[in-house]
């Protein structure tokens, strides 16, 4: 007979029997009660997923609506777990009052972060939020030797998060878009905290820092690679107040992008925390750092990591400009861009004194926003960014070449001598130049001194003998007749037609070239050369052979004599080379561009890499840069290279090549 049949004749018996029937009913069925109960085990373990496991023991309010562990522990052990679930607003005002009779210890003021921090969430309560960013810095950051968690616990970092994101949610406007930092008086559940804003911290590098955008909640797609710092403060993307512009002041040179958007961090701090939250009236301060001057801050007597979200930031500096748009417009409608007035030389950040420049210089129908994976991953080389900063040279690609080299020197001529020159600052004398295909060809023309060598193969005259006004001899004769520009240490070639591209000479890319406008200047010069002076130019010249596409023929004397003259010394020079396919290298191109046509004599290094023409991002063309960029800071400043350097260097066998990324020294 089963307990529950027995169960139920004894209860039968109950209803109808004498009441000594009922008596023994009573003690049958708390012996069997007993004995069930003795059975069940008070305790259990039940073996789970690694991945269950972690997920229970990294539970927070920070991924969901459910507590963490150590939090429903301080809430158990003071009896208040049920009340939260039943009053949580209640539960939160008795918990604030046992942390006070405590002391502060640093568990209650975790579980104090982490139930206003839900709260706050749930309710969309500033106040609340406030509260959990105080809380959890009183955690982190007691006064004296008090305690605090420890930094290999979980819940030192969970802390971490709740400051910060609930100091997000407290900066940022209503419309979810801005944050808004201002000195004020904030309310909080148990009274108020006065911040001062110091805006001494508002600026970098002499510029104001405004428009403050959060970025903690910023999805970033199109990079390869998402960048951020672990550590403490609200992440933001700020822009830099615009200066005068240059060309306002007749000195156009290095300019900001009007959407520039560079890392900061908002930190608030409160002194001697647990001590002011045992009171109601609390002060505070709000301070602002941009990645650029300092990756801690310093809080008491600790230097603590601050959070950024880099590629965030530069995601929406790229998003807001739209720079792509203008890539094809760059090469057909070159009257868009006012050449010769305007530079087009940005920065993406302040330049300080230290600090070598890096010049990116874009290909045909391109622009500097192909550049971006590259210097995302270069800016995360805490050495590459504490010495190195990141000039962007954007330019009508339809342009003849020559023209636009003469633009970028110039940029680059009216850039140092607007920031004091190579004697204020030594730095900016070891410029790093970098062009992509046609950026190559103009970096090339900064770096030779060409004498006539130029003009003779592309002129049977002297220029000075051809029927010109004075102003296209002028140009002419900037744009021709060269030299090395003397504060660049090195450059760097990246998939460079130096002998021209096959894709040049085929019909649709001839019958393209008549629809590439060139500004009135060049156009004005080219009739010129073509009404009076015809019978002194050198090959089959017409009107629309003077843009980018045809000077970049194999067949074109600018590029035959731009080949035979080397790089000048003391400047350096490298080679990034993409193939595609297999067999010998000399039989092979990247699509565009043939193996032996950007293949240079005389170079410090050449890297063979398995890729198509747009190399940019490819991470072994950019672990390459890393490495120039890394030599290049080891070795002698200039002023000590013209007698330490020696002639000539060993060259490998070309046998030694692999095109899966291969270097070979010349």
């Amino acid at each position: 007979m089963t307990a529950m049949s027995l169960f139920r004749k004894t209860a039968r018996a109950d209803r109808n029997g004498p009441r000594r029937w009922r008596d023994a009913w009573h003690c049958i069925s708390l012996v069997l009660l007993l004995a069930m109960a003795a059975c069940s085990p008070p305790m259990s373990v039940e073996r789970v997923d690694l991945r269950t496991a972690y997920d229970e023991l990294n539970r927070s309010a920070l991924s969901g609506d459910r507590l963490s562990e150590t939090t429903r522990i301080v809430l158990r052990r003071g009896a208040l777990l049920d009340d939260f679930e039943n009053a949580p607003d209640v539960a939160i005002g008795a918990l604030r009052a046992q942390a006070i009779q405590q002391g502060m210890p640093w568990r209650t003021l975790f579980a104090l972060a982490e139930v206003n921090y839900l709260r706050g969430r749930q309710t969309g309560s500033k106040t609340l939020l406030l509260a959990s960013a105080i809380y959890a810095y009183a955690a982190l950051f007691p006064d004296g030797d008090a305690d605090r968690p420890d930094p290999y616990g979980a819940q030192f970092r969970q802390a971490c998060d709740f400051y910060n994101l609930a100091l997000t949610q407290v900066l940022t406007t209503p419309d979810g878009e801005g944050a808004t930092l201002r000195s004020g008086r904030y309310d909080l559940p148990f009274g108020t905290i006065a911040v001062a804003l110091d805006t001494a911290s508002m600026q970098t590098g002499g510029r104001e820092l405004t428009s403050f955008v959060p970025t903690m909640n910023l999805a970033v797609r199109g990079f390869q690679n998402n960048y951020r710092s672990d550590g403490l403060g609200a992440p933001l993307a700020a822009r830099l107040a615009q200066a005068v512009p240059p060309q306002a002041t007749g000195q156009a040179g290095l300019e900001f992008p009007e959407h520039l958007r560079i890392p900061t961090s908002a930190i608030l701090q409160v002194p001697d925390p647990r001590r002011q939250l045992a009171g109601g009236d609390l002060k505070g301060t709000l301070s602002v750092h941009a990645i650029f001057d300092a990756m801690s801050v310093r809080i008491g007597t600790r230097d603590v990591p601050m959070e950024f979200d880099q590629t965030a930031v530069r995601a929406l500096f790229l998003t807001e400009g739209r720079g792509w748009t203008t890539e094809i417009a760059g090469l057909f409608d070159n009257t868009q861009f006012d050449t010769y007035t305007t530079a087009r030389l940005f920065a993406i950040e302040p330049h300080r004194r230290g600090r070598i420049p890096v010049v990116l210089v874009h290909g045909t129908a391109s622009s500097p926003f192909r550049w971006a994976d590259m210097v995302n991953d270069l800016m995360e080389n805490q050495i590459i960014r504490d010495h190195y900063e990141f000039w962007l040279f954007r330019y009508a690609t339809g342009n003849p070449i020559p023209a636009s080299a003469l633009l970028l020197r110039q940029s680059l001529e009216q850039a140092v001598q607007s920031l004091g020159g190579t004697q204020s600052d030594p730095a900016l004398g070891r410029m790093v130049v970098i062009g992509h295909s046609q950026g190559g060809l103009l970096t090339k023309l900064l770096a030779i001194d060409s004498g006539t060598k130029i003009w003779d193969a592309m002129s049977a005259k002297p220029l000075d003998e051809l029927e010109l006004t004075p102003v296209t001899r002028e140009l002419l004769r900037n744009a021709l007749f060269l030299h090395p520009l003397p504060f660049i240490e090195s450059v760097v070639f990246i998939a460079t037609p130096h002998r021209g591209s096959h894709l040049a000479n085929l019909s649709l890319v001839n019958l393209i070239t008549r629809f590439i406008t060139l500004p009135l200047t060049l156009i004005s010069a080219s009739t010129e050369l073509l009404t009076a002076n015809r019978d002194a130019l050198r090959g089959n010249v017409t009107g629309t052979r003077f843009n980018s596409l045809a000077g970049m023929s194999p067949n074109s004397p600018l590029l035959e004599a731009m080949a035979s003259i080397p790089v000048a010394p003391p400047i350096r020079a490298h080679s990034i080379i993409p193939v595609l396919g297999d067999g010998p290298l000399e039989m092979r191109d990247d699509g565009v561009v043939e193996y032996n046509s950007a293949h240079m004599a005389g170079v410090e290094s050449e890297l063979v890499i398995q890729s198509g023409h747009s190399v940019q991002a490819n991470p072994l063309a950019v672990a390459e840069v890393q490495r120039i960029l890394l030599e290049q800071l080891g070795r002698t400043p200039p002023a000590a290279l013209a007698t330490a350097r020696p002639a000539t260097t060993a060259r490998r066998p070309m046998s030694a090549v692999t095109v899966t990324g291969s270097r070979t020294r010349q």
